[in-house]
């Protein structure tokens, strides 16, 4: 079957088939999408009981799709395609896999001067609350700017609250951000992004499973989220409610075996609520920073970022039997060797070599009645 022909058809079903549609997708992968086409506009009850998709169908040509779409500047890609993300590569597999399947999508309409090599191992989804607090916010933009920074992709679904911070935290570095949106490539919602989604397409790339000029649904923000989390290594939820529609993303990234992070937020927040339940109940990894997301979701050994520790403190580099002499000493006024002696049981020689190492670390000073603190040295 030539290559056009299987391109026309996947065009064709994009626009008649609901994202995510699992029945569909299994025949397109048993039997291949132009003899699914046909199934479709033959009426195959099998496949399409009630005829809805065979009424949706008429007057659909895919060919005409293509050509259409190709004159605003937007291309298809398939599978197959030097272009097609290796990421989406597994979803097939779990097609077997019942409850946990994640359908494939049958292209990927694209609009920008990016890439899809950008996505893959090397790329982050950062997502979460529409209502997103001003804490949110910053630190989803911080967190997806530090991320663009380190050459991570940062892919997203352009809605408002975390989705417009982590496109504008990339953009503001220059790096490289995709939107994933849940309508054609060719619309801009929500319409006030319109200016956001034309600087992401100049940088990156605007994405959809949808044919140009299908509209936003619900159904299809749910089922346009399995992208964003097929496409990279892992997701990172910075804020969301226990009943929040940005937790479907992590949903879809644990049945891929993508790694699921959340960001903490304040435990009188509501908006932090789906993130700790995932923290606490479901094995989403405590992130707060860059540096953390890409050692979760980078390579192992690699990509691991360093322990985090306290500040380092004057007193840190000594062995714990010279701090217990330092501790020994009186917070005001001095002692003399002896009495020091007699009150920690260490032998005077010892405390004259320990008095003399912290002297000239400068926490300590002799005086003519004895050793004493140096204020303010510790």
């Amino acid at each position: 079957m030539s290559r056009d022909l299987d391109r026309e058809a996947r065009a064709a079903l994009s626009a008649v088939v609901e994202p995510g549609a699992f029945t569909v997708a299994k025949r397109v992968q048993s039997s291949g999408p132009v003899a699914v086409w046909e199934a479709v506009t033959g009426e195959d009850a099998k496949l399409d009981p009630k005829g809805v998709l065979a009424r949706r169908a008429r007057g659909v040509d895919g060919a005409a799709i293509l050509a259409r779409a190709s004159e605003l500047g937007i291309g298809y890609v398939c599978p197959g395609d030097a272009e097609w993300p290796a990421a989406l590569d597994s979803m097939p597999a779990t097609l077997d896999a019942g409850a946990d399947a994640v359908p494939p999508p049958f292209g990927l309409w694209v609009r920008g001067n990016g890439s899809l090599a950008a996505c893959g191992s090397e790329a982050v989804a950062v997502v979460g609350a529409r209502a997103a607090s001003a804490y949110g916010v910053r630190v989803g933009g911080d967190l997806s700017a530090d991320l663009a920074t380190a050459g991570w992709a940062v892919v997203s679904g352009a809605a408002y609250g975390i989705d417009a911070a982590a496109h504008r935290g990339a953009l503001a570095m220059g790096g490289t951000t995709l939107a994933v949106l849940a309508c054609g490539v060719d619309m801009a919602y929500p319409r006030s992004h319109g200016e956001l989604l034309a600087r992401i397409a100049q940088a990156g790339l605007v994405i959809s499973e949808v044919a140009p000029g299908m509209e936003p649904m619900r159904s299809r923000f749910i089922a346009r989220n399995r992208i964003i989390a097929a496409l990279t290594a892992g997701t990172v939820v910075v804020e969301a409610a226990l009943r929040s529609g940005a937790l479907s993303t992590a949903h879809w990234a644990a049945k891929l075996g993508r790694e699921v992070m959340m960001v903490p937020g304040p435990v009188t927040s509501d908006l932090s609520a789906g993130c700790h339940e995932w923290i606490r109940d479901k094995g989403g990894v405590l992130v707060t920073d860059a540096r953390e997301v890409i050692d979760a979701a980078g390579r192992l050994g690699v990509d691991a970022a360093p322990m985090t520790t306290g500040a380092q403190r004057p007193l840190d580099s000594y062995h714990p039997d010279v701090r217990h002499v330092y501790e020994r000493l009186p917070a005001f006024g001095a002692v003399t060797v002896d009495a020091l002696s007699r009150q920690s049981g260490f032998l005077a020689g010892f405390l004259e070599t320990s008095l003399r190492t912290l002297e000239a670390g400068g926490l300590v000073t002799h005086l003519q009645e004895g050793w004493a603190r140096v204020p303010g040295a510790v």
